[in-house]
């Protein structure tokens, strides 16, 4: 049987490790003497699904701290901000009925362990009373990011009913920041929906035609809109020169973490960005350096998120 053979898996950290009866294992039994090489970006070390252990050890890595000094990325920094939470048992949660829509992207396994647990954190997360202490810590934290540096920025939300309350409550504190009007406007959410959507999520459901006119707002610096809310949508596949803060209101990790960051680290010739700003709100597991270096490369994880001076 032919030995030069070489399977080569990009993305290799998503969909390569089930070895018993899945994927994986039908690849390696239909070439079983063939050599696999994988590329990722976000090696992972999560209960057995280890990069290294499918693939066997790095060729070559190319982590942020070259990027930097190559000019490729700017230097990215953390900042962890609370948003305490008060339980009131009013708002102990109950089970969300749209756990398929705030957990796009898990894998289904991960789903189920996380179904339980995610519901009860988005109920809570996403009270009237603690958007009202996020927005007034965010408008206030990215005016005065805005005062020493001209950009842009990004709000990550958990769910869509959040991110739509949050847009709310920022508009209630900075209301000339609002627009119906997709060419006007400092502030726009982000999300997909459909005409059978709740009345509060409709206004920010729009079509690819014009999401992708207020894409090209976003990447314009001279463009007054300054800050988008998402959940999901271009977290991957958005490159903004201008954008350099990302707020991440979302537990997040492995590579869905390390793409969303991405979203603020590109370099131009024209863009005036010289670093980037990652903050958390959420605490453990939200994007801090503790949920990044166990599950990525050692050189990529030291090098990507330090702490804020």
């Amino acid at each position: 049987m032919r030995r030069n053979i070489v399977v080569i898996a990009d993305e290799a950290h998503r969909s390569q490790y089930d070895l018993i009866d899945g994927f994986a294992q039908n690849v390696r039994a239909a070439l079983p003497n063939a050599s696999f090489i994988g590329f990722t970006g976000t090696p992972i070390e999560i209960d057995d699904r280890v990069t290294r252990n499918v693939f066997g050890d790095y060729i070559d890595i190319y982590d942020v701290s070259q990027s930097v000094a190559d000019g490729a990325t700017v230097p990215i920094y953390y900042e962890g901000r609370l948003a305490e939470i008060d339980l009131d048992p009013r708002f102990r949660p109950q089970i969300d009925p749209e756990f398929e829509e705030v957990t796009e992207g898990e894998e289904d396994s991960a789903r189920q362990r996380l179904e339980s647990r995610w519901s009860r954190i988005e109920a809570i997360v996403g009270t009237e009373e603690r958007l009202q202490v996020v927005a007034r810590d965010l408008v206030e934290h990215f005016e005065r990011r805005l005062a020493d540096m001209d950009g842009k920025g990004m709000v990550v939300c958990m769910s869509r009913r959040i991110a739509a309350g949050l847009y709310k409550e920022i508009v209630a504190i900075r209301p000339e920041w609002h627009s119906e009007d997709d060419t006007q406007g400092y502030l726009k959410v982000i999300f997909t929906g459909s005409a059978g959507d709740k009345p509060e999520l409709r206004p920010h459901i729009r079509n690819t035609r014009r999401n992708e006119a207020i894409k090209q707002r976003m990447r314009d610096l001279n463009d007054p809109l300054r800050l988008v809310i998402v959940r999901d949508m271009w977290l991957t596949g958005f490159d903004c020169p201008c954008l350099h803060t990302l707020y991440v209101d979302k537990p997040m990790r492995g590579h869905t973490l390390m793409q969303a960051i991405a979203r603020s680290t590109a370099c131009s010739r024209t863009s005036r960005v010289v670093s980037s700003l990652t903050t958390s709100a959420l605490g453990s597991g939200c994007g801090e350096p503790s949920a990044t270096t166990r599950r990525a490369g050692a050189g990529v994880s030291r090098s990507l998120i330090s702490n804020w001076p």
